[in-house]
């Protein structure tokens, strides 16, 4: 992996962080195998549970690099109808574990939808957010997707359409970001959530995760079915039994992630 994305993991929680700081932290081609083997690495590491990721310096990321964006947007194999770029985190690399956006200045372009691809969106009170894309002739898609998911659709339209930025206030005001915190805090505030998220048994919260937010896109009766799939395979696993033993015995339980 690249300097370019850091990954470091204490105990459970691991943190990615977009290490261009005189680049504003924004996407190159370099920058882009750097992330995407960062969230391979968080997706595939059985002993990282919760996901943190922020940004070096004074950005969180300024999106794409257009002093040099070749490969910013993720290479695959194949022609490119064949292959969408579902192997970004931001394009919709399936990872269920809990994430955290640590938004610790602007955040911009991929950096807001990679944002918005986090469970939860906390902010710096120096953070903003822009989709420019719109006013160098860009279409923004996959943050059109994911935008209007978490905020109205005139607000959504309001970001994509005007290429306009919003600071932390008016981000809580909509429900883009969940909560604003002193610049000095927010990593605090971040682990501190982040330890919060690793109480529960990790493949239950995975699964309950993923049932959140493959839930509202299936049908009801569907929805219902696929999880109580999920269920039944998660209470197959050897953290159910330590859960229900740590509960008669009256002590915390000791979760092993299987």
């Amino acid at each position: 992996m690249g300097e370019e994305a850091s990954y470091e993991r204490d105990g459970h929680v691991a943190t990615i962080t977009y290490n261009r700081p005189e680049a504003l932290n924004a996407v190159n081609g370099s920058m882009r195998e750097s992330l995407d083997a960062a969230w391979t690495r968080f997706r595939e590491d059985e002993e990282a549970w919760v996901g943190i990721v922020t940004g070096a310096g004074k950005a969180f990321c300024a999106g794409a690099d257009l002093r040099d964006g070749e490969g910013s947007t993720g290479n695959w194999p194949g022609s490119f109808w064949e292959w969408p770029t579902i192997t970004t985190f931001e394009s919709g690399m399936e990872i269920w574990k809990p994430t955290i956006a640590a938004v610790n200045g602007p955040c911009i372009g991929y950096g807001l939808t990679a944002a918005l691809t986090c469970d939860f969106v906390l902010a710096s009170e120096r953070a903003s957010f822009a989709y420019p894309e719109v006013t160098i002739g860009v279409a923004t898609i996959v943050g059109a997707l994911r935008l209007p998911d978490r905020v109205s659709m005139p607000d959504a339209l309001e970001l994509l359409l005007t290429g306009d930025s919003i600071d932390a206030t008016h981000a809580k005001e909509i429900g883009l970001a969940w909560r604003v915190f002193p610049h000095h805090d927010l990593l605090r505030e971040a682990r501190a959530l982040a330890g919060r998220l690793c109480q529960g048994a990790p493949l239950a919260v995975k699964a309950t995760n993923e049932m959140a937010h493959r839930g509202q896109k299936l049908p009801w009766t569907d929805a219902v079915r696929m999880g109580e799939t999920m269920r039944r395979v998660v209470g197959a696993s050897e953290d159910t039994a330590e859960g229900r033993e740590a509960w008669r015995e009256k002590r915390p339980p000791r979760w092993q992630g299987r």
